[in-house]
Formats: C-alpha cells, structure tokens, sequence
C-alpha cells in the first residue's frame, strides 16, 4: 500500500466523511461515491509516480551502463534486465545500485563477463 495516503493494513479508507442530519439521500449517495472515487484516484496516483520513479532509475542505470561499457542504450537494458532475472534481483534494485555506485554490480558484471557467478566466489572456488 503507498505510503502518505490514508488507508488501513488492509486497505480500507480511513476517510469518512460526516454529513449534517438531513442531508438527502441522494447527495449522501454521491459524497460516498466521491469518496470511494477520489480513494481509488489516489491510489492509482501513487502507483503511477512509483512506476515512473521506477522507470527513470532504469533509464539512469541505461545510460551509466552504455558510458561505461560502451554499449549501445537497448544492449545495455538487455545486460541490465538479464542480470536481474539471473540472480532474482528486482531491475529497479539493481538498476539504483547501478546508478549509485561508481563500482559496477557483480551481478551485471558476471553478466558482462559471461560468468555464472560472483567474481568473490569465483576467487574463493579458485583458492581451494
């Protein structure tokens, strides 16, 4: 659930709305029916800004990715996406790891790299 917008654990609103005594049924009615509208407005809201929050960091750790290596921005989505699906790391996860760091993530590394693991437990299998 989004944080900042006001629902319970289990997503029901915590927003209710007190109408004077009197108030017709019809516009009781409609208020309830804003209510619930403007509940389901904010919470597509917020899955929106999540998603292009989502997006802009992947796009980010794009470009990083195509400076460093010298890859062209789709083969760079590629390295990413892959690397995220080989080692179930979610691509937002790793795209900010990208983008936040100036050392490459090993797992986008190895996939770089063509390894099938860690270069750390690449050096540790070698040592025994």
């Amino acid at each position: 659930m989004p944080r900042g917008l006001p629902f319970t654990e289990s997503g029901e609103s915590l927003l209710h709305i007190a109408l004077p005594p009197g108030t017709p049924r019809e516009a009781e009615t409609a208020v309830r029916r804003l209510v619930e509208l403007t509940t389901i407005l904010a919470r597509r809201c917020a899955q929106l800004q999540e998603a292009l929050d989502t997006r802009i960091v992947i796009e980010q750790a794009k470009g990083v990715l195509a400076e460093r290596f010298h890859l062209e921005p789709d083969h760079a989505f590629e390295v990413l996406r892959r690397s995220a699906r080989s080692n179930r790391v979610s691509l937002r996860e790793l795209a900010a790891r990208v983008v936040s760091s100036e050392r490459t993530p090993w797992e986008v590394a190895a996939q770089l790299d063509g390894a099938a693991v860690p270069p750390r437990l690449a050096r540790m299998a070698g040592s025994r």
